[in-house]
């Protein structure tokens, strides 16, 4: 029996601001560590290995800990995670200042920043149902969804005039605003998980249990799985800027304003969610919208315009949200509350390839053929998996309702 008590007003509120610090910060970071790798090396490949020593970590950890995540305050856990965000941006404001010309440092800490990322993705995902009661929820993901745009949008943007201003001005800034977060999610009420009796089992039993839950579920399966394998292929983000710089020619400003162009996108998209919420047939809509994700990444590969190429990307944003939307609901619905740090595990360990190794694909495809053709066979090889992804998954094009995978 819930305590209708334990939720408090201001939670939601105070979640969602210190995600917005925390994802800012992030995306600030990007955009400084992917100009400034590239104004090093001039390699599309370096650029990729960004994404592979920010994923190799978080690959490792990340399900140990969902399965922490189900057992101890999630509250702890991401609060000590963003402190060691902290501390990764600190050792990049010290490497900014001393003007190195080796990379291997950089990379070094990056994969400190992977270790902090693989504990705050699970437990950042699995607290929100813990703040709001279940009939908010999926107004609460939506809500979340659109406050994470504003993030997004101003992320990229503040990064690349950040770093204009110099690279200690980006990394000082994400350094502040990952203390601050840290100390916000401190302040987190809302009720805290029951006991759970499998607690008594192995971790490593526990482990394989949540993996087991998402394998024999095909909704959940194929969701975030389309999702991994759309973004996988489909991500032009780590080739921005050699676009900015060698395509457009925009400079940090411009690439600035690229990265902040998808979520421009998402973000009007999450607003007309939150006033709308979908009601029907979100199997279908999801599998539309990763369709229209992968077109819109191949128009953005062609274009040598630059108010074309953040149509593109705004319309990529957008119908990114769409799904990102549709996924995250399907996933909170049927997940009962002592699976959900490690099915939330699973569910980052996904998308983190999706965006990661999706980084690292990049790279190499680009190195290999060329930037714009790797970015037009991403999005033609997005456009191939949906097409399969609809044959494997028949369950999830079926789904008509949010609320029919919810667990008896």
């Amino acid at each position: 029996m819930l305590d209708p008590d334990c939720y408090r007003g201001r939670d939601l509120p105070l979640y969602l601001c210190t995600r917005v610090l925390a994802r800012v910060a992030m995306l600030v970071q990007s955009v400084a560590v992917g100009w400034q790798v590239y104004d090093l090396t001039r390699s599309p490949l370096a650029l990729g290995i960004v994404g592979l020593v920010e994923f190799a970590p978080m690959f490792l950890l990340t399900l140990p800990a969902g399965e922490l995540a189900d057992r101890f305050d999630q509250r702890r856990i991401l609060g000590l995670s963003l402190l060691l965000e902290a501390v990764s941006s600190g050792l990049l404001l010290a490497y900014a200042a001393l003007h190195p010309r080796a990379i291997w440092p950089l990379y070094a800490v990056l994969a400190l920043f992977g270790c902090a990322r693989g504990f705050s993705g699970p437990a950042g995902r699995s607290l929100l149902p813990f703040l709001v009661p279940p009939e908010r929820l999926a107004k609460s993901i939506a809500w979340a969804s659109s406050i994470s745009q504003v993030a997004v949008i101003a992320g990229p943007a503040v990064g690349g005039f950040a770093y204009a201003l110099g690279a200690s001005v980006a990394y000082g800034g994400c350094l502040a605003a990952f203390l601050l977060a840290a100390a916000g999610t401190t302040l987190l009420g809302g009720r805290r998980p029951e006991a759970d009796a499998s607690v008594l089992a192995s971790r490593i039993a526990r482990v394989k249990e949540g993996v087991e839950f998402v394998r024999s579920r095909p909704v959940v399966l194929g969701a975030i799985s389309l999702d991994l394998f759309a973004v996988l292929l489909g991500g032009a983000t780590a080739l921005l800027p050699i676009y900015a710089r060698d395509i457009l020619h925009v400079g940090p400003t411009g690439l600035g304003v690229l990265r902040s162009a998808p979520a421009v996108g998402a973000a009007l998209v999450a607003l007309y969610l939150v006033g709308r919420p979908l009601q029907r047939n979100v199997g279908s809509a999801l599998f539309v919208t990763v369709a229209v994700f992968g077109v819109a990444t191949i128009v953005f590969g062609l274009s040598t315009d630059f108010a074309l190429s953040l149509a593109a990307l705004a319309v990529l944003g957008g119908s990114d949200q769409v799904s990102v939307y549709i996924r995250s609901a399907l996933v909170q619905f049927a997940t009962p509350d002592p699976m959900r740090g490690r099915v939330s595990a699973v569910s980052t360990l996904f998308i983190s390839s999706s965006n990661e190794l999706g980084e690292f694909e990049s790279g190499v495809t680009a190195a290999l053929f060329g930037t714009v053709p790797a970015v037009i066979l991403g999005g033609a090889g997005t456009l191939v998996v949906v097409a399969v992804w609809m044959r494997l998954f028949p369950p999830l094009r079926k789904v008509d309702r949010m609320t029919d995978v919810m667990p008896a």
